[in-house]
């Protein structure tokens, strides 16, 4: 009997001493699946951050932009997707006007970051046969020569170009008019509906007294 009591505390000792070991172990292998999951997320979350980074140079490289004027209903900068046609850049700009002449631009082109697309203005069948009827009489024999070299008879002879109807090509061979100012008369004119008279020509940016009234006899509305 005093044998088995004394080998009870024993037994408790050793009950203990493994109870605490196993606690241990447990706790150990806790902290290393711990420590683990946290390395495989932030292994996981930064391939995630550049992906992201990869979308976002991909869709900028894919994008153009060009400014769209002349003959449409929203003249403006736009951005079109790559490899975008000229057509899709005028129908973002609100599909052309109905005095545009859209046989004049090819519409298959393809678009090109930084440029300009301009859509010209439908000429006037009557204004087309005014200035066919000048060219034949200038170049008709001795007699057209004659009639063109005289400074005086030259000027009435030749038609006015008409503000609100014509092409730039033909804005271009006004005297001191070059593209940059056939350019902002073609966005005035689409911005105000077109001309009311000669004189607002000269509320056009880089159009001042003088040069409008070199115009004033060379152009009409």
């Amino acid at each position: 009997m005093p044998r088995s009591l004394r080998g009870v505390p024993d037994l408790s000792r050793r009950q203990l001493a493994l109870y605490f070991a196993g606690l241990a172990v447990v706790l150990f292998l806790g902290a290393r699946y711990l420590a683990h999951g946290a390395s495989r997320g932030e292994a996981a979350s930064a391939p995630s951050g550049g992906g992201g980074q990869i979308r976002v140079e991909r869709a900028g490289s894919g994008r153009v932009i060009v400014h769209v004027a002349g003959a449409v209903r929203k003249p403006g900068v736009y951005r079109l997707a790559g490899g975008a046609r000229v057509a899709d850049a005028v129908e973002r700009a609100g599909g052309a006007t109905r005095r545009a002449d859209l046989g004049g631009v090819n519409l298959a082109a393809k678009l090109e970051d930084g440029r300009q697309v301009v859509v010209p203005v439908r000429a006037r069948s009557g204004a087309q046969a005014a200035g066919a009827s000048g060219v034949i009489a200038s170049g008709g024999g001795a007699g057209g020569v004659t009639a063109s070299g005289g400074a005086a008879g030259a000027g009435p002879a030749a038609a006015p170009v008409n503000l609100n109807t014509a092409t730039p090509e033909q804005l271009d061979t006004l005297p001191g008019v070059g593209p940059a100012t056939v350019q902002k008369i073609l966005e005035y004119r689409e911005q105000h509906g077109g001309f009311g008279s000669v004189e607002e020509l000269g509320q056009v940016s880089g159009i001042g007294e003088k040069r409008l009234a070199a115009l004033r006899e060379q152009v009409q509305v």
